[in-house]
């Protein structure tokens, strides 16, 4: 079935292409294995113009329902590939391909993992990549979060509501918080913060029973410098000497190190930076006639919800005229454009 416009990616980026091109008119379907993107797993949302607070996941399906009301067509399988014809595009997903007269890549970023073995092998069994969407499953239990930056600080707290011990696993003492944030979160009773040191190994049969640990020797890293003072151990038994590496016996292990753009399936399609982001001008055209790129997958300067729906819609609207060109006709004017 062919397309005016396809979007890689349902989370606010995609979405508010999608809402923006069905206002113009234009047959659109979105392409992503789950809706809502990263958004949808925030457990809240405070900094959302005109609404004081709201759940990731609220919002972002209110989003799709509006879009779904004006025509929006989804499908949930993996984009493999997008090939380049003389008048459009085939998109190939590993179940369908479609045509469509123009695409926006707006998936996103991938959370980063450790890349340490038994990651891979217990992921959804106790390894997790977001805190809000498992955290509920760990009840009175014993998890560990590695990290050192917001996502991780975040975790931790929102974990300490709900297990039993909460170990903050960072690879250095210095921490990419606020110190007063950082404060906030040493006073938590249940909660054991782990400077110096790094997950080598993360052990389980069929579940995470333990994690292997290590010492870690970084280089001077900018962020509040938590010191092996205040970095304490309330549950001093549960962290085993072993040889060469200490255990940490724990029932699950949330991983909140960053994000990275999973690009590799377009190198050679569109220019990526060394970052692997999708270089984009303003109007969020590429460096592929008729591809455009929004949201967090681009070299936007920041990764923000509120600036993936702008950039989003933004591409959108450039897409519009570009179709609009193709068919001869007069795209019609935005505010601030000259007629």
């Amino acid at each position: 079935m062919d397309y005016d416009l396809i979007i890689i990616g349902g989370g606010p980026a995609g979405l508010t292409s999608a809402i923006y091109g069905l206002r113009r008119e234009l047959k659109i379907l979105i392409i992503a294995k789950a809706m809502g993107g990263q958004a949808a797993i925030a457990h809240e949302v405070q900094n959302w113009p005109g609404i004081e607070s709201i759940g990731g996941f609220e919002l972002t399906q209110n989003m799709e329902q509006q879009a779904k009301k004006l025509g929006l067509v989804t499908d949930s399988n993996e984009v493999l590939s997008v090939v380049k014809l003389e008048d459009g595009f085939i998109v190939k997903t590993n179940k369908d391909e479609y045509k469509a007269g123009a695409v926006i890549l707006a998936f996103g970023l991938t959370p980063r993992d450790l890349g340490v073995p038994g990651e891979k092998e217990l992921t959804g069994r106790g390894v997790s990549y977001c805190a809000t969407c498992d955290g509920p499953f760990f009840k009175g239990k014993n998890v560990a979060v590695v990290g050192g930056g917001n996502s991780a600080i975040e975790a931790a707290e929102y974990l300490s509501k709900l297990a039993n011990q909460v170990y903050l696993v960072n690879n250095s003492a210095k921490f990419n918080i606020e110190e007063s944030v950082m404060q906030q979160v040493m006073a938590i009773s249940n909660m054991n913060i782990l400077c110096g040191k790094a997950v080598s190994e993360i052990v389980g049969e069929n579940k995470v029973e333990k994690i292997k640990l290590k010492k870690f020797e970084s280089e001077a890293a900018p962020g509040f410098d938590a010191s092996e003072t205040l970095c304490k151990l309330n549950n001093a038994e549960a962290l085993i000497k072993n040889g060469d590496h200490e255990e940490l016996v724990v029932d699950g292990i949330f991983i909140e190190i960053g994000f990275t753009p999973k690009t590799d399936w377009l190198a050679g399609l569109v220019e990526l930076n060394d970052r692997k982001e999708v270089v984009t001008d303003k109007a969020g055209k590429t460096s592929v006639e008729g591809i455009f790129a929004a949201g967090d997958c681009t070299d936007v300067g920041f990764k923000q919800m509120i600036i993936a729906a702008g950039e989003g819609s933004k591409a959108a609207l450039s897409a519009y005229k570009y179709l609009a060109a193709k068919r001869g006709l007069v795209a019609t004017p935005d505010w601030g454009t000259k007629k």
